[in-house]
């Protein structure tokens, strides 16, 4: 019989009470050790980590986030590593399932879906939500580290074969009412200036700053990170990410700029032909100028394309029920029975 491969759990925490006992009772059948990088709790962190015999290691906080949780990697000794944050819950229901890929798989890294919840309390956590895939199991000892300051990403290195999993981490970290409580926006913004008033930094500081204050509802200055964003990668010869231009088209459909919008969604579905977000957003902006028939084949699209892609950022619904809420809408304006 063969031996199961043994799993590390790598996290960094600060002040995390409020979620870490579900977060870590959700996994906790499944891994063999928990490390815990605690960048200064003051609350009951520790004593939760310490319930489910967490081996703790105390990190004096230097506004890096890839520097924590590359402590954390340093000690664990577990065939694979699987990184969570307290605020995230892995699928109870599909431990059995990933247990048994781990035995079986070729793959260097597994990527999971992460559904982020984006509603204003956790009651109406299950209301809205945001689908992408995050490579969150990788093999240890295959020189695979954490980089940037903030939205930390694993530096993969190639060749590496990166098998997709349908197991998903429910986050709750974007309700509203945690982002208020644990003051993150603040946090964020100022981590990411930091970045930005560096020569030469990366286009994607500008997105995520843009992602910020949009969050907040400050569209003006989401819009303009956002354009910042899209010509940096351009004048850097390179094709500007498709979520970047599904950031873009929410903000002009938020702000009704729809004649705008309709101009350009054309060229950012031409580069992401497959991208159901554009062509929902598409869809949207001709229903609100009126034209049924045209968004009716855009909902239709949608539907075709449906919800699973392990390669974008997808809000939940847009190949579905959302797609087909506006569809209903369309055919009852056109006056066509929908059979």
């Amino acid at each position: 019989m063969t031996q199961s491969p043994t799993i590390s759990l790598c996290m960094i925490v600060k002040n995390e009470e409020t979620f870490l006992q579900q977060c870590l009772e959700s996994v906790h059948p499944l891994i063999d050790e928990i490390i815990i990088v605690d960048t200064g709790s003051t609350d009951q962190t520790i004593k939760i980590s310490k319930n489910f015999q967490a081996r703790i290691f105390h990190y004096d906080w230097d506004d890096h986030f890839a520097n924590a949780r590359n402590t954390g990697l340093q000690q664990a000794t577990g065939d694979w590593i699987l990184w969570l944050d307290a605020d995230e819950q892995i699928d109870y229901h599909k431990i059995e399932e990933l247990r048994q890929t781990l035995q079986q798989t070729d793959a260097a890294v597994l990527s999971l879906p992460i559904i982020n919840y984006i509603s204003d309390t956790l009651e109406d956590s299950h209301n809205q939500a945001y689908l992408y895939h995050q490579p969150r199991l990788f093999r240890n000892h295959q020189h695979i580290q954490f980089i940037h300051r903030i939205h930390e990403t694993l530096d993969i290195p190639n060749p590496v074969t990166v098998e997709y999993l349908d197991i998903p981490i429910y986050h709750f970290g974007y309700i509203t009412e945690v982002n208020k409580q644990k003051k993150k926006a603040d946090r964020n913004k100022r981590l990411l200036m930091k970045d930005y008033n560096k020569p030469n930094h990366s286009p994607w500081i500008e997105y995520h700053l843009a992602s910020e204050f949009y969050r907040e509802q400050d569209y003006q200055k989401a819009f303009e990170f956002i354009n910042q964003s899209l010509l940096q990668f351009l004048l850097a010869l390179k094709k500007p990410p498709a979520l970047l231009y599904k950031l873009k088209y929410d903000i002009l459909l938020r702000t009704n700029s729809l004649d705008q919008a309709l101009i350009g969604i054309e060229k950012a579905i031409q580069l992401y032909p497959d991208y159901v977000d554009l062509h929902f957003y598409k869809g949207c902006l001709l229903f609100e100028q009126g034209d049924y028939s045209e968004a009716l084949d855009c909902f239709n699209r949608c539907l075709e394309l449906g919800d699973h892609h392990p390669h974008y950022l997808i809000l939940k619904g847009v190949g579905s029920d959302k797609a087909l809420e506006y569809k209903k809408a369309c055919l009852n304006k056109l006056k066509i029975e929908d059979k």
